[in-house]
């Protein structure tokens, strides 16, 4: 079969094959590989480059990363490359932060130069008619003058014809260390101004302009957090009925792609038991035992942009006295840590109170022996939070010692990770348990970006099995921190399904997956089972 459509693709011109896939496709769009408003109308919108991100604002992007470049000086930036699980299995493909955030282009293959004099210049891969019956249609030069308006555009085949005299003109280069290939860096105009030392990173700009959000990155942002904040609620009431991992991380992932994620922002951490202690396990093999908690921490990309959050519960339904002790501990130190958030703090000072917290809680505890213990690092070796954006760990180039500012968008996740070998208190062993919100950073303090996906506190009259539920999403309230005294969503849910027990109709519409609040429908058949034999105190 290969060997027909190579002589297949030999016969036919490359303008031939377009126009087959364009015709298929009615004519109406040409492919340039990826969505546009054109070709996806459900997903980009007239005058977006990307979806829910304006041309505009990549013009305006790029104009800011110029007046931060010195005079005479060039900035290089290729598109990650494709990384292959076998010789002829790709991974799943996804583009360098900083190349998207200039370009708006999310294929490999290119490089792009953005200087003072020549503007946005794409050099573009060149699509064999082999390739475009395999792997379909990309990008190429008349796509990157057409729709990523680079304002000059040329064959990836000419870049070491046209890049040496651009490079000559400049006295500085600052590239993308993160995806720098030979095709440029074997050049011995680059590899001049290298030995002089005048070769830099240049996500010391780049990531300074991604660290505050303009407001169509917060939309899409607020969006995937909505996505990953509906889908591990999902998965909460799944885990009492499936307690394994690996079935816990699938869950997960399968509620955050049928919302619209593109892909997860990294590998479900599902920890059972002592596995909750690993801080970044992924192995996520195991059953979860009876009584153990169970530590997820999820995440999803939307469209370019990603989440971060993390619960951790009894899928049994209770906590043991120890877990909840520590519970309550880190659950008091998110609160008060996530109140510090505001202009002018950084994320060291909130981390330096976080320590203090959690030092003087566990030596209450008799975890530790003294508020200085050395071990307290072998508890919690992590920081509070970190930057995120386009990356789960944005803007690393950042400094966490940066005052904080309108735009910025952090973690707050303090944890405890007992490990199963510690010497200390046998209860306690083996626990770990992390909870994670995501905060933007506003005129006036802070905002949660989860805020308007769940209750904003804990009803103190409830049964066990609420109150698990209740505390996992915002347990206070994220405009100013004072408490509203509103049911638990296990409540809330409990009730709307004993209102609709005599009709079954409400438990098979199909909920509205763009509006957040719809999750209580979509819950309903799932917990009816398992919530209507509880004793729910109103």
């Amino acid at each position: 079969m290969q060997r027909v459509v190579r002589k297949l693709t030999r016969i036919l011109s490359h303008k031939q094959v377009v126009g087959f896939r364009n015709y298929y496709a009615g004519g109406v769009a040409v492919d340039v590989g990826q969505p546009t408003s054109a070709s996806h109308p459900q997903l980009v919108k007239d005058g977006e480059l990307t979806p829910g991100i304006s041309t505009e604002e990549y013009i305006q992007r790029r104009k800011k990363l110029l007046e931060l470049l010195p005079e005479k000086s060039l900035a290089i930036i290729a598109a990650a490359p494709v990384k292959m699980m076998t010789d002829v299995v790709p991974y799943t493909f996804r583009q360098d932060a900083d190349y998207l955030y200039i370009t708006g282009c999310q294929q490999p293959g290119g490089v792009a130069i953005l200087g003072h004099d020549c503007g946005l210049c794409m050099f573009m891969p060149e699509a064999k008619p082999y390739d475009v019956i395999w792997q379909g249609q990309i990008a190429g030069v008349e796509a990157a003058l057409d729709t990523f308006k680079a304002d000059k555009a040329y064959p990836i085949r000419k870049l070491h014809e046209i890049l040496p005299d651009m490079i000559k003109g400049s006295s500085k280069l600052f590239h993308n260390v993160q995806t720098a290939i030979p095709a440029y860096m074997e050049l011995e105009a680059f590899k001049k101004l290298a030995c002089c030392n005048n070769v830099m990173d240049l996500a010391v700009y780049t990531h300074q302009l991604r660290w505050i959000k303009s407001p169509a990155e917060l939309k899409l942002m607020k969006e995937s957090a909505s996505i990953a904040c509906q889908a591990l609620l999902l998965t909460m009431l799944h885990s009492k009925t499936y307690p394994f991992e690996g079935t816990l991380a699938a869950k997960v992932e399968y509620e955050c792609k049928i919302r619209g994620a593109q892909r997860m922002g990294f590998n479900p951490v599902v920890g059972g038991g002592p596995n909750g202690s690993i801080i970044h396990y992924s192995r996520n093999d195991q059953r979860i035992k009876q009584g153990d908690l169970v530590l997820m921490d999820i995440g999803c990309e939307l469209h370019g942009y990603v989440s971060d959050l993390t619960r951790t519960w009894p899928p049994c339904g209770s906590f043991s006295s120890a877990q909840e002790e520590l519970y309550e501990l880190i659950l008091e130190t998110n609160k008060h840590c996530v109140e510090l958030c505001k202009p002018g703090a950084s994320i060291r000072q909130i981390h330096n109170h976080s320590v203090e917290m959690l030092q003087k809680g566990l030596k209450d505890l008799g975890i530790l022996r003294s508020v200085g213990s050395s071990s307290y690092h072998k508890l919690n070796p992590t920081s509070i939070g970190h930057y995120l954006g386009m990356d789960i760990h944005d803007c690393s180039m950042v400094s966490f010692d940066c005052p904080l500012k309108p735009g910025v968008v952090i973690t707050i996740e303090p944890g405890v990770y007992v490990p199963s070998s510690f010497n200390g208190p046998e209860r306690y062993r083996g626990i770990g348990i992390r909870i994670e919100d995501e905060v933007l950073i506003t005129e006036t303090g802070y905002e949660l970006l989860l805020n308007n996906t769940g209750p904003n506190s804990i009803n103190p009259k409830r049964s066990e099995a609420s109150r698990v539920l209740a505390k996992q999403f915002l347990p206070w309230n994220g405009n100013g921190g004072q408490p509203k005294q509103l049911k638990s969503l296990a409540q809330l849910i409990y009730s709307h399904a004993c209102s609709c027990r005599q009709q079954p109709e409400h438990f098979t519409q199909t909920p509205n997956l763009n509006r957040p609040m719809t999750i209580e429908r979509v819950v309903l058949n799932q917990i009816y089972n398992a919530l209507s034999p509880m004793s729910i105190e109103q």
